[in-house]
């Protein structure tokens, strides 16, 4: 009888795991589980854990698509049309929706080839490689905006 009392006062005391930040740094910093737990399972195509670098490539992305956006409204307002038709689209209802079409569009598409990184794409290479490459990209595209912005002034 008294093992059912204690179990009923454990169970009476509100959650005990508390969760902060630092219990994400915890969890990050000294995660146990980087691999299988049996040898025979196989490569994790989706994991909870991913590699420091792909955090590194999603908010460089993120950062860049917030400058392609304002380099985008400076180009415009000087005189430069938008190629892209889905983003001229959302710029014709308002530079509030053109900005908010474009940070949804990029982190929907972050969180996904993240949440892919693992996977080969077309069977030849990964996912997270195309991160890489949508960076590269993305620094090309900011460098050549800041050109066209200066080269107007």
């Amino acid at each position: 009888m008294e093992n059912n009392q204690v179990a009923t006062s454990r169970r009476a005391i509100p959650e005990r795991r508390s969760f902060s930040w630092r219990t994400v740094m915890f969890g990050y910093l000294l995660s146990r589980r980087l691999a299988s737990r049996r040898a025979d399972q196989g490569e994790h195509l989706f994991e909870d854990w991913h590699h420091p670098w792909l955090f590194f490539l999603a908010l460089g992305i993120m950062v860049l698509s917030c400058a392609d956006a304002f380099f985008t409204l400076q180009l415009i307002s000087r005189g430069m049309i938008e190629a892209n038709p889905v983003m001229a689209a959302a710029m014709s209802h308002g530079t509030a929706v053109f900005v908010t079409v474009k940070a949804a569009v990029t982190g929907i598409a972050i969180l996904t080839l993240v949440f892919f990184s693992r996977v080969n794409f077309l069977n030849q290479l990964r996912t997270g490689l195309l991160l890489t490459l949508f960076f590269c990209l993305y620094c090309c595209l900011i460098c050549y905006e800041f050109v066209s912005l200066v080269g107007m002034v």
